[in-house]
């Protein structure tokens, strides 16, 4: 069996994300390649050559691809699928844009968001905000999958991969690029960051979150989130949004302040390996997932937990 990784890059970086997808193509099992498509992304394909089990890096560097548009980038991955048994790719929102198209353009269903693999062509996957796990059998010739990337361990590095320049296919001349506005943050990357403080409707305000939020998440050094009730509020943008409709994360330690856990909160951060809840109802359900849970008003104790914090990072 062969697997095609579409690699998550920004033409400078290659993601985590993307070692995470070798893991589950590895579990498949098979030769797999890795799909770099970008513009002046050499030096990702030699970061992804890198990866342990990995045979070959499929380099495609032109400027059709330079802002990852879906029409383009699907054309080019179905294209290179009659080489290929299964096309994986963690489940990113640029992934969730491309994949169902290369699954449209190959008449094959989509498997999406997968947590597990049974077999080969046997996954598990969440369905109704992560309240049930389905076990779904794919016999389509062809396996176009989505990986949540937070269920598989990163691939390792010391991998030697040999890196293959690939033509661009054509343009299908459904889209063009007109430009981008990109969020800049000092903080960890909040998919990937290990600590997250995240807060909700309860914080009441975007000057509350720099004033009771910001202060903590920087003495622990963590990325910052929100739940969707403090995005519609317009309290945080969706840059910070976790949850079945945000980013899906796995720190090691979340803090969630203000937030009751609503389903579609919980289906974004449930498996986190600490959960801390500070919250003044007693009876919201963050409390049910909870590892430690705070019954107290966020506005005199987040002050306290920063101060205390201060003493042993000062």
């Amino acid at each position: 069996m062969s697997i095609l990784v579409i690699a998550e890059h920004d033409n400078e970086e290659l993601k985590d994300a993307t070692a995470r997808a070798v893991s589950a193509a590895a579990a498949i099992g098979g030769d797999i390649h890795i799909l770099v498509a970008g513009k002046g992304c050499k030096s990702v394909a030699e970061t992804a050559a890198k990866l342990d089990g990995v045979a070959k890096v499929l380099l495609c560097d032109n400027d059709l691809y330079a802002h990852r548009l879906a029409e383009p980038l699907a054309l080019l991955i179905s294209g290179l699928m009659t080489d290929y048994d299964v096309a994986v790719a963690p489940a990113s929102t640029s992934a969730k844009n491309v994949m169902p198209r290369v699954a449209a353009l190959l008449d094959v269903m989509q498997v999406s968001d997968i947590l597990s693999v049974e077999s080969a062509d046997t996954f598990l996957h969440p369905i109704y905000a992560g309240n049930a796990i389905q076990t779904v059998q794919a016999t389509d010739a062809k396996k176009i999958i989505t990986v949540r990337t937070t269920a598989f361990p990163a691939a390792g590095g010391g991998g030697s991969a040999t890196i293959e320049n690939v033509a661009a296919a054509d343009d299908p001349g459904l889209s063009t690029f007109v430009g981008e506005e990109l969020s800049r943050s000092d903080r960890p990357e909040l998919v990937s960051a290990k600590i997250i403080v995240s807060g909700g409707r309860g914080v009441a305000s975007g000057e509350n979150f720099t004033k009771y939020i910001e202060p903590v998440a920087d003495r622990l050094g963590a990325a910052i989130g929100a739940s969707r009730a403090a995005v519609d509020a317009g309290y945080m943008s969706n840059d910070y949004q976790v949850g079945q409709t945000g980013k899906v994360v796995a720190p090691e330690l979340y803090v969630a302040v203000g937030i009751s856990g609503a389903i579609q909160h919980l289906a974004g951060m449930k498996d986190s390996k600490v959960i801390v809840a500070i919250n003044k109802d007693e009876e919201a359900p963050i409390f049910q997932v909870a590892d430690y849970g705070l019954v107290a008003d966020l506005f005199q104790a987040m002050p306290e937990l920063a101060e205390e914090l201060a003493k042993v990072t000062s």
